[in-house]
């Protein structure tokens, strides 16, 4: 009876879990480059269908909170700005998110999902402190491809994202993540993740060209592809009703290779934060 009981308690817990995290997309800039990891605008997500078989046909919410993020990739300087979020569901196979964008599970089961998606870069300005030699960058949209798998309770996601115009290139995520703690009030998601991205991405976030560097005494910087980060991070969802969520977000990660590398980072470690509220229609 012990053995059973706790069992009950531990399915509560993780349904709870994927359920909540999984409604709290994450802040508006979540397709533009930060040191939250690709999971984190999803954590859950692919658990609903595991232990929620019959989902509602809509489900919606909406909420709002802030967001701390550096400058800019390779930033000591950080700033704070607002972070709505919203999230439309169709049951299990078309979405409208701050977090994920909008998007299509191809296949879904109770194990796994994968589908594409629109997503965002919200690119880059001359008002963001920038070190010599960098340019801007305009706001480009981003195709996405993802694919997530559960081995209960560990979860699995890898995704790829084409910007374009903007920085433009590929970038992708291999992603490991999973529930660690928590009650019927309070849960926690624990992962990390490594980010790749090829050249023509390097070059534009990260590369400094013979007129940028005579202009600015820089030396010229041709970064190759590999590499650009390794990061950890934590969801954290606290529930003080059926349908209103708090939710806190944190990661830091690690430039690394050609973004470590390029004359335009000022520290290689990168953090972010954010905290919202929202309320579930469902």
């Amino acid at each position: 009876m012990q053995v059973e009981a706790q069992r009950t308690v531990r399915i509560r817990f993780i349904v709870l879990a994927g359920l909540c995290a999984a409604l709290l997309a994450g802040p508006v800039r979540a397709q533009t480059p930060s040191p939250l990891g690709e999971w984190q605008y999803s954590a859950g997500q692919v658990l609903k269908r595991r232990f929620d078989p019959d989902p509602p046909h809509w489900d919606l919410v909406l909420g709002g909170g802030a967001v701390v993020l550096p400058r800019f990739e390779g930033s000591n300087v950080y700033y704070v700005e607002p972070a709505p979020v919203i999230d439309l569901r169709y049951r299990d196979l078309a979405f409208l998110s701050t977090g994920e964008g909008l998007g299509v599970n191809l296949l879904h089961s109770t194990n796994y999902r994968a589908g594409i998606a629109l997503t965002y870069d919200l690119g880059r300005n001359e008002g963001d402190y920038y070190r010599l030699g960098q340019h801007n960058l305009s706001a480009a949209t981003a195709p996405k491809l993802f694919a997530e798998y559960v081995f209960f309770p560990v979860i699995l996601r890898a995704d790829v994202r084409h910007n374009i115009g903007g920085v433009g290139g590929w970038i992708g995520d291999i992603s490991a993540y999973m529930p660690v703690m928590g009650n019927e009030k309070f849960f926690v998601f624990l992962g990390g993740s490594v980010t790749i991205a090829n050249s023509t991405y390097f070059n534009n976030a990260f590369g400094v060209d013979a007129q940028e560097a005579k202009a600015n005494n820089l030396p010229v910087y041709t970064p190759g592809g590999g590499l650009k980060s390794a990061g950890i991070g934590a969801n954290m969802t606290y529930m003080p009703h059926k349908h209103w969520f708090v939710n806190g977000v944190f990661a830091a990660s690690s430039l690394l290779g050609p973004a470590a590398d390029s004359p335009s980072v000022y520290s290689k470690l990168q953090c972010a934060a954010s905290i919202n509220v929202a309320y579930e229609f469902r």
